[in-house]
């Protein structure tokens, strides 16, 4: 990935967090900044690993585009994803302009307080917080693709295990 000082071996994590539980019911990794062409493989994991589709979907502006926004709609998928600025959007301004991003716009924007893009601050950030915070993970300790792949894996695997146990002592 391009970093400040050139480019740097890094990778973009990402998990689907179910909102209930707080459980990560998928992840992805890759070693691209853009996080648009990870929406359709998390969708994918998401319902392979429940067997089911989720009803509802909230993502920030990096996931924004016409093309993950009309997956959703194909998939019956109530989506609602930030239009606004994206640090790396893939293929620029260009992939946030269209019928279904204003659209979303409108959505996000009539909603206004009480739009269900808010919980995704009570969602996703905070499992990203206890990944980081409470287990102390800020950084790979692998490398190549396919074995930091695995590390993020069990990453969110020990994330679902504290998470069950403290579930069940409760």
């Amino acid at each position: 990935m391009k970093g400040r000082d050139g480019f740097v071996q890094a990778y973009n994590a990402q998990a689907a967090v179910d909102a209930t539980a707080q459980v990560i019911v998928a992840h992805h990794l890759t070693n691209s900044a853009a996080d648009q062409d990870a929406l359709r493989p998390l969708l994918n994991a998401v319902t392979a690993n429940t067997e089911a589709t989720p009803a509802e979907v909230s993502a920030d502006s990096g996931y924004c585009s016409e093309a993950n926004l009309a997956d959703l709609a194909g998939r019956g998928i109530r989506g609602y994803l930030a239009t606004g600025r994206a640090k790396h959007p893939d293929g620029g301004e260009e992939q946030r302009r269209g019928p279904l991003v204003s659209a979303m716009r409108q959505r996000l924007r009539r909603a206004g307080r009480r739009s269900r893009y808010r919980l995704r601050k009570q969602v996703v950030e905070p499992v990203f917080g206890q990944i980081k915070a409470a287990r102390g993970f800020r950084q790979f300790l692998l490398r190549g693709i396919k074995k930091v792949k695995h590390e993020w894996a069990l990453v969110c695997t020990a994330h679902n295990l504290t998470k069950l146990a403290r579930a069940a002592a409760a």
